[in-house]
């Protein structure tokens, strides 16, 4: 076992310990009705969400063997690996990083940041939650100990300003990446989400083609209300991929198969922990093999 496996296995060891209670290893054909119900509730509760679950005990009802044979590959069958970041010819890759208060988004950007450097990349981190200077100050030290650069501002700053002040930095200096940071939304606050979309458009006016890429930041323990964040972002924003961050507490791996099921996004990343290490790509046979049980009792 992989030490990357193990940590994403340990990571979702509540969500699975959940499954396991719900879901027999037995045969489909000597399952009852009750055990049916069991499953469906077992994949509700694990925060799959009842359409997906739907469709999930639809697929494994059709099929034959041992059920949990059968719900790994329906799982499977659902989400994938997603496909490379596709980056520029020439000039720095832009990536908007957007996501409510709370998500882990600043600690992630920091880990981000981290990643490319240690690939040789140079990072130029842009600090647009400028609401709140504690999240610029949290910024700063994780680029610092990236060995990454910022782009600061006082607070209470435009943060369409610093978006852009950060890209025309990255264009001219040739920096390999450039991530703006945004202020955490509420996605039910209108004025909020259309200077969200500004900051878009200024980053647009900065450079063609930019941002090349928009991750939201999700935490997974929010349940159901991660999918609202997501329906209302993806419009605002033009979501082009997701990180569920914070799996390992009260998040239920479920919430990952129904994001990515339902708004069709690819999951760039999962969290389960604190560390650099516990920020993973994501990989679907993996995810799907460290949230269901190895074996259960019949």
């Amino acid at each position: 076992m992989s030490s990357l496996f193990a940590r994403l296995k340990k990571g979702l060891s509540r969500s699975r310990d959940g499954l396991a209670q719900m879901v027999p290893s037995r045969d489909i054909e000597a399952l009852s009705e009750e055990n049916w119900m069991d499953i469906e509730d077992g994949l509700i509760m694990a925060d799959c969400g009842a359409g997906l679950t739907a469709s999930l005990v639809q697929k494994v009802r059709k099929r034959r063997g041992a059920s949990m044979e059968i719900l790994k590959e329906s799982m499977l069958s659902m989400i994938s690996d997603p496909a490379p970041v596709l980056v520029p010819d020439s000039g720095p890759f832009v990536l908007l990083v957007v996501g409510v208060n709370g998500t882990g988004k600043t600690t992630t950007i920091g880990k981000l940041a981290t990643m490319y450097r240690q690939q040789g990349k140079s990072v130029l981190v842009g600090a647009g939650d400028t609401f709140r200077a504690a999240a610029v100050d949290q910024l700063a030290v994780w680029v610092d100990r990236a060995g990454a650069d910022i782009v600061r501002q006082h607070e209470g700053a435009d943060p369409a300003s610093v978006a852009f002040d950060t890209v025309q930095r990255g264009l001219a200096r040739g920096y390999d990446v450039v991530i703006v940071d945004t202020a955490g939304r509420v996605q039910t606050d209108r004025g909020l989400m259309d200077e969200l979309a500004k900051v878009r458009r200024v980053i647009s006016k900065a450079y063609p083609d930019a941002p090349h890429e928009v991750w939201q930041v999700v935490d997974g323990g929010t349940g159901q209300n991660a999918v609202m964040q997501v329906e209302k972002f993806h419009e605002v924003a033009a979501t082009s991929g997701l990180i569920v961050t914070k799996l390992d507490g009260s998040g239920k791996g479920g919430i990952v198969l129904q994001l990515a099921d339902t708004f069709d996004l690819p999951i760039r990343y999962v969290g389960v922990g604190e560390t650099l290490e516990d920020l993973m790509p994501f990989d679907a046979e993996d995810f799907v093999k460290g949230l269901l049980p190895d074996r259960l009792e019949p």
